[in-house]
């Protein structure tokens, strides 16, 4: 036989394949976070109830796509919109300050099919991080930009700029205050104990097409110097999917950095064989703290799967299933049925 009449045969055999094959459709998952560190201490009622509005919100915003048959980069990109604009998060309108009383926010998307990745860091004026994340990803050939270089970007993808002053809020600016005074009574040899304060929003996403995709965005540590950039906008670090896996880390960046907490998570799937969870538990609850950090991550596996591990008293968290039905939860105490199937 023929070179081009075997060709022929192997084409004709796969189009009869194709379509005698029943599409396959995966059940769409979204899962979120708004950040680990949660500390009941601090929290009123009403602080609680906003955060659980606005989880959900995020939740159902994320869903909606998913249920148009829109991909998961849309899904992480409506969610983390959401969360981005809710002022009890640690990211867009909720960013910490700096040192210098400033709000540097970064942020990271990533398409687990192609593994197309787009991230900012240290952006001062770019009301959603996330889109112009995702702007440098699809309109960019590069992966990362910064400061006033993302900017200048921004502006000429027409992602909405704002002034600086529409970060501030009175809840980060205490918090920095407190941070300062803390930092002084350390260098006068005071027995003080500091205080944490780090957040991060992020999304993991399944659509309908089985694809995944994970984002993550947020301001920072508070009183942090020097241009400090966190695990969040880097890829493999706080945020990693690909075909298996899809990630979004919380936490101490600095110990996610150093672990390419995200990347291992996924990894440990892939070639390791381990089940979700194990592998996220395995990560975040014992290589993290072993090494002297803490926090939290949401992941995301091919088969619907998922965890939400976490080390501190408590973590903003949600999912939301093919039903519709958000689930969203805080504290390390919340019941299972809070905590799908984590």
């Amino acid at each position: 036989m023929t070179l081009p009449n075997r060709l022929a045969r192997k084409t004709l055999a796969l189009t009869l394949i194709m379509a005698v094959a029943p599409a396959w459709a995966a059940s769409p998952v979204l899962v979120i976070h708004g950040g680990a560190g949660v500390m009941r201490s601090g929290m009123t009622s009403e602080d609680e109830a906003a955060a659980r509005a606005a989880l959900e919100q995020a939740l159902l915003a994320g869903h909606a796509r998913l249920t148009e048959g829109k991909p998961a980069l849309d899904a992480v990109t409506a969610a983390i919109t959401v969360l981005e604009d809710a002022p009890m998060f640690n990211a867009g309108k909720g960013a910490v300050f700096t040192h210098d009383g400033k709000n540097e926010l970064d942020s990271a998307i990533m398409d687990g099919t192609t593994r197309r990745a787009g991230a900012v860091a240290g952006v001062r004026r770019v009301k959603n991080p996330i889109l112009l994340a995702r702007a440098v990803m699809e309109k960019s050939k590069h992966v990362m930009m910064v400061g006033e270089g993302a900017e200048a970007f921004a502006r000429e993808n027409e992602i909405t700029l704002v002034d600086p002053s529409y970060f501030r809020t009175e809840k980060r600016w205490q918090q920095l205050q407190r941070a300062l005074k803390e930092e002084a009574a350390r260098e006068a040899h005071t027995d003080i104990e500091t205080a944490k304060y780090f957040g991060t929003v992020g999304a993991v996403a399944l659509d309908k097409q089985g694809r995944l995709a994970a984002g993550t965005s947020t301001g920072g540590m508070t009183n942090k110097r020097y241009g400090r950039v966190g695990d969040a906008p880097i890829i493999g670090a706080g945020t990693y999917a690909d075909a298996q896996c899809a990630v979004s880390g919380t936490g101490w960046g600095e110990f996610y950095i150093r672990a390419v907490a995200a990347h291992d998570i996924c990894a440990r799937v892939k070639y390791a064989g381990e089940g979700i969870r194990q592998a996220a538990e395995g990560v975040i609850n014992q290589d993290i703290p072993k090494a002297g950090g803490d926090g939290g991550a949401i992941a995301l596996a091919a088969d619907g799967s998922f965890a939400l591990p976490f080390n501190t008293e408590g973590m903003y968290r949600g999912w939301i299933g093919a039903d519709g039905v958000p689930h969203v939860a805080i504290y390390a105490e919340d019941t299972p049925e809070d905590r799908g199937t984590e």
